[in-house]
Parts: structure tokens; C-alpha cells; sequence
């Protein structure tokens, strides 16, 4: 009896040690943490990539997706990027015709899942989480003849993304020149581009993915974001508007001198920072006018991004569509932190 349970226990210590042997943690993923550049590059030649930059260190893991993925390639200009429940979505915008896709990858290694390609997708500008599983991508349709402004066709669409199959169930027929969105509730607030002609704001139900209403503008509208009272702020000519979603009303316009560029809400959504005239600022969404007063930054940028975790200010900095650009980072102050080589027009962030 003692053999027989001396034994079982030297069995049981084995069985232990094997199993012990064969469960360790799980890897951390090389894209976790930090920061994705969007690198558009030059669309004649194609090359546009994604880089990562990590919050502590200065050196850029260049094109990424490639990486992990060594028989593929975008082969095209990167237009957006956003993650939904664990994936990510990378538009790419080919210079030929019937070459545009949306790439789908594992947020964390950005190995690839699936990849919609026309005519499911034709010019995408922008894509945001539509709901759990989830997406909208904003499409321009097939594009025409600049010169003879047919351009843009009308109208565009918005795909929709099941991420469960990895398939467009649906194109939600849009506005010309569609592109910026932006979620309120139940409801997707939909613009235009400047040079569209488009002056209405689409509003879509999230959940029949419907047309519920359009909203007459002076000028195209941009939606940039919701602050931090629910109010949506869209930028229209040299206009920032804070339009009231329930109610479809403005509640104020504030008039600039000329048309902001690059602007973004902070994490906190209390204010928004936007390059003019050469320099870099910071509106509170309280202002209840337009005003030189809040210089951040003595210099302008091609992109503004900021960081929730450290609420650092990231630029991008494009000397030409040829060659690598530049991120520049500063802190909240505008105290210069640091400068790192990106790729290609770095022209977006995504922080992870």
C-alpha cells in the first residue's frame, strides 16, 4: 500500500513537471503599446506604409505590415486606420483603377485576416467603428475627370464591415466627395470634403444602416469630433461649428481668418488644437470666438495627433511626397520632446 502511494505521488510530481514544461505565458504582441503612423507616401509611385513608434524610445519599426506579412504588400497610399474589437483596418488608396482595398489585421501583430478589394471598395477615405463588430468606410465611389468636375462621383457610399466574416454586407448610398464621420449615440454624423461641392450632413441610423436625415450647411461639412458636453464640432470653410446632435441646431460658429488646418480634439475633449497661418494652437471648447491668443507651438504641421496615455502633441512633418518624413513631439506645454525619420508623408497617428 505505501509503494502504491508513494507511486501515485511520484506520478502526480511528473505529471505536474510535463504540464508545468508546456504552459507558459503568451508572448507580448510587438504592436501593443504605442503609437501607429500613417504613412500616405507618394501616390504615383504606390508606397505607402504603416510604421510603430513606441511612447519611450525613438527608434520606428518601418513598415509593418509587410513585416508580418513578407508575401504581401498595401501597394497603395494608406488613407486611414482604425482598430474594432481586436482588428484593425487599413484603407488603401491605389493610383489604378480597380486596385483600391481594406486591409484586415490582428491589432496587435498586424498579421493579415482578409482583404475587401473593388468593387466592394473604390477610393476609401476614413473608417470608424460602426459597433461591436462593426465598421463604415467611406467611399468616394469610382473617380471621374477633375478637370471637367465630374470628379467625385455622386453619390458616394459608406461600406459596411461585418467583422465577424470579414465581408461588406451593405453600401449605404452617401454624399459626393464623402469622407469624414463621426459617432454620436445610435447615429453616424457623415461630411464631405472641401473641394466636393457637397454642403449637407448626412445622418445615418447605426442600426438599420439607413439615411435618417440631411442637414443643410453653408458650405461642406467635416466633422471632427464630440467634446466633452456630447456636442459635435464640424469644421466648414473657416468655420468651427458646434452643432447639437440631439436637436440638430448650432450653437455657435466661430470664424477664423483662414481655414484651419489640422485639427483635433484632446483626450480630455475639452479643446482642440489646429495649425494656422504657420503656427500651432489651442482653442477651449468654451471660446466663444476664434483667437491668435492660445499659440502652442511656434510652427504648423501636415497632421496633429495627441496621446490619451501622455497627452504629448504629435506633428508630422512632410518636406515632399519623395522622400521620408519627420513626427515631432512635444509636450502639452509645447516643450519640444523630440524628433524622429518616419517613412513616406507621414500623414495620421493611431494610438494604441
Amino acid at each position: 500500500m505505501k509503494y502504491q502511494v508513494t507511486k501515485s505521488i511520484a506520478l502526480s510530481l511528473l505529471a505536474l513537471s510535463v504540464w508545468n514544461c508546456k504552459t507558459t505565458d503568451p508572448e507580448p504582441t510587438p504592436y501593443e503599446s504605442g503609437i501607429l503612423i500613417l504613412n500616405e507616401g507618394n501616390f504615383s509611385q504606390n508606397n505607402g506604409t504603416i510604421s510603430f513608434l513606441s511612447r519611450t524610445g525613438n527608434t520606428v519599426a518601418t513598415n509593418i505590415f509587410q513585416a508580418a506579412n513578407p508575401s504581401m504588400s498595401l501597394v497603395g497610399g494608406v488613407q486611414g486606420y482604425t482598430e474594432v474589437n481586436g482588428k484593425g483596418l487599413i484603407l488603401v488608396d491605389n493610383m489604378s483603377a480597380a486596385q483600391d482595398k481594406v486591409e484586415i489585421v490582428e491589432a496587435g501583430t498586424f498579421k493579415s485576416r482578409a482583404t475587401l478589394k473593388t468593387p466592394d471598395i473604390e477610393n476609401p477615405r476614413q473608417v470608424i467603428a460602426a459597433g461591436p463588430n462593426k465598421a463604415y468606410v467611406s467611399c468616394w465611389d469610382v473617380s471621374g475627370d477633375f478637370n471637367a468636375g465630374t470628379f467625385y462621383k455622386d453619390p458616394g457610399y459608406i461600406a459596411v464591415v461585418d467583422l465577424n466574416t470579414s465581408t461588406l454586407v451593405k453600401k449605404i448610398p452617401a454624399v459626393k466627395g464623402v469622407e469624414k464621420m463621426v459617432v454620436a449615440g445610435s447615429e453616424a454624423f457623415v461630411g464631405s470634403n472641401a473641394y466636393s461641392g457637397n454642403k449637407t450632413l448626412l445622418i445615418i441610423d447605426l442600426n438599420t444602416d439607413t439615411e435618417k436625415q440631411r442637414v443643410d450647411f453653408g458650405s461642406s461639412p467635416e466633422p471632427i469630433a464630440l467634446d466633452a458636453n456630447g456636442k459635435l464640432w464640424i469644421q466648414t470653410g473657416n468655420d468651427l461649428v458646434q452643432f447639437n446632435p440631439s436637436d440638430r441646431t448650432i450653437a455657435k460658429r466661430l470664424t477664423f481668418a483662414a481655414t484651419p488646418g489640422s485639427v483635433t480634439i484632446s483626450p480630455d475633449k475639452r479643446a482642440f488644437y489646429y495649425t494656422l497661418s504657420g503656427k500651432t494652437y489651442r482653442l477651449p471648447i468654451e471660446a466663444t470666438a476664434a483667437t491668435a491668443a492660445n499659440q502652442v507651438i511656434a510652427r504648423s504641421f501636415s497632421s496633429l495627433g495627441i496621446d490619451p496615455q501622455t497627452n504629448r502633441i504629435y506633428g508630422s512633418v512632410v518636406p515632399s511626397q519623395a522622400q521620408t518624413g519627420y513626427v515631432v513631439r512635444y509636450e502639452s506645454t509645447g516643450a519640444l520632446v523630440d524628433s524622429v525619420k518616419a517613412e513616406i508623408a507621414p500623414s495620421g497617428f493611431y494610438f494604441r
